[in-house]
């Protein structure tokens, strides 16, 4: 079983359409979306959820009105604004549940016992059946804390769902950036694919992220998509990449057809004929060879 998990350091490369596409080469597989904060893999793979469940990663401050002597304490001692006072209001005192760090200060220091500090519900989790296989996937609430913990979830989830099958590989989608969630996608994975742009902000994200999984000692491997809008900069980027000890393992034209595949709802490579599906199915191959 090989985990390969791809990421995109920035948003809008490609990177969920690009995982969409490996899940119908991969044949049966296992796939995570671990971009749980704007969750889209969805709407190219359609699941049919058949398990979802409640994710709780942290807690939340609640004052007790019928407790609550009015004294401040809670108020004085909040560094994030989340307590509200407001003489106008019954109660006067209550917390702002969006502002609220779950840091449980105000609880502790609460001399009447006034403030609940229990864990809450952050988003959903859910396991859900594709035509390639099962798929596990979650979406975070608005606004809601947690998002690595969930994303570890996820792949644990996954991990397990592979090995009760005895399925090959897991293909995850990761999220932008390289935080926290991104951090939780990639340690121990088996590869990281990273997809990026000929572009100046491209380029230099692909640096971040190629140097976060370089600190987990994970193979990197490189595709640039949209190579031919830029070919002069996808050169230099490739360069640089292999320089850095990343693998090119493909090329992906800019190519209508992939605007059409998202309309349709469809993976790239299902698009007869498809310029970008050809070059993804060349990438598959030659991923396959190195992982």
């Amino acid at each position: 079983m090989k985990e390969i998990v791809v990421v995109s350091g920035k948003g809008g490369t490609g990177k969920t359409s690009l995982v969409a596409s490996l899940a119908v080469l991969a044949g049966r597989s296992v796939l995570a979306d671990c971009d749980v904060d704007a969750a889209d893999l969805h709407l190219v793979l359609h699941p049919e959820i058949r398990e979802a469940w409640d994710f709780t990663g942290g807690k939340k401050a609640d004052i007790i009105p019928s407790k609550c002597s009015k004294c401040g304490r809670c108020l004085e001692v909040c560094r994030f604004s989340a307590v509200i006072h407001d003489e106008g209001q019954d109660p006067a005192y209550f917390v702002d549940v969006i502002n609220c760090e779950g840091c449980g200060v105000c609880s502790h220091f609460c001399p009447e016992g006034a403030i609940r500090f229990e864990p809450v519900v952050n988003g959903k989790w859910f396991v859900s059946n594709t035509l390639f296989g099962p798929m596990v996937h979650a979406t975070l609430g608005i606004a809601e804390e947690n998002s690595g913990k969930l994303v570890s979830l996820v792949r644990t989830r996954a991990k397990s769902i592979a090995e009760q099958e005895n399925l090959p590989f897991i293909i995850v989608d990761g999220p932008p950036g390289i935080g926290c969630p991104v951090i939780a996608s990639v340690t121990g994975a088996d590869a990281v694919l990273i997809v990026t742009e000929p572009t100046v902000s491209g380029e230099h994200d692909l640096d971040r992220v190629a140097a976060l999984a370089g600190h987990f000692a994970i193979p990197v491997f490189l595709c640039v998509n949209k190579f031919d809008i830029n070919p002069s900069l996808s050169k230099a980027i490739e360069d640089k990449a292999r320089a850095g000890g990343a693998v090119v393992v493909g090329r992906i034209h800019y190519d209508p057809a992939v605007t059409e595949a998202q309309i349709k709802g469809l993976p790239v490579v299902k698009i007869n004929d498809s310029v970008a599906g050809r070059d993804i199915r060349e990438l598959w191959v030659n991923l396959v060879a190195k992982i």
